[in-house]
């Protein structure tokens, strides 16, 4: 699905160890998209996701985008609860930024998209689209945290979900 390259980094010779220096595992990679859509899940605009004005509250992209990523992450093979009670992590999401382009209405059928651009060691930033047929309602960059449940500090991402998104590749 996606293709994995790692991200260069320079740094001054006094300053920490570059990312090769560290192991595997640890660094971050930079992905690039060699499919021709990304991951995609159906939306319907029920009456509820609308604002007085007739169209999607704004925030409401947001829930959109949220279940798009927990379904590809079904696809994957990983439901929330299990990682939870199997890993003891579970995503935080960290930072969005959302650019709005048209709206849309109710009863219109869209298409939120999902693309893995970078992952880290308890890191993914996502590329998120809505999409009406061809037409771009909404384009996000989303960061997600993995942490811990006991402390909601930053944790690896398992290992099993590492090797499923570069199967994916």
């Amino acid at each position: 699905m996606n293709k994995y390259r790692k991200k260069a980094q320079k740094s001054p010779p006094s300053a920490t160890p570059s990312a090769t220096a560290l192991p595997p595992q640890s660094r971050p990679v930079e992905v690039r998209s060699q499919q021709l859509q990304p991951f995609s899940w159906p939306v319907r605009v029920y009456y509820e996701d609308t604002d007085a004005g007739g169209v999607v509250y704004y925030a409401n992209y947001l829930s959109f985008m949220e279940r798009a990523r927990t379904e590809w992450l079904r696809v994957l093979g990983f439901e929330q609860p299990q990682l939870a009670a199997t890993h003891g992590v579970l995503f935080v999401v960290r930072a969005v930024n959302i650019e709005y382009h048209r709206p849309s209405r109710f009863n219109d059928s869209l298409q939120v998209t999902v693309e893995v651009v970078n992952v880290g060691g308890s890191h993914i930033r996502f590329m998120q689209q809505v999409l009406r047929g061809e037409e771009r309602i909404a384009q996000a960059e989303v960061d997600v945290v993995c942490v811990d449940t006991g402390r909601f500090r930053p944790a690896r991402l398992p290992r099993e979900m590492r090797e499923k998104m570069e199967q994916q590749e």
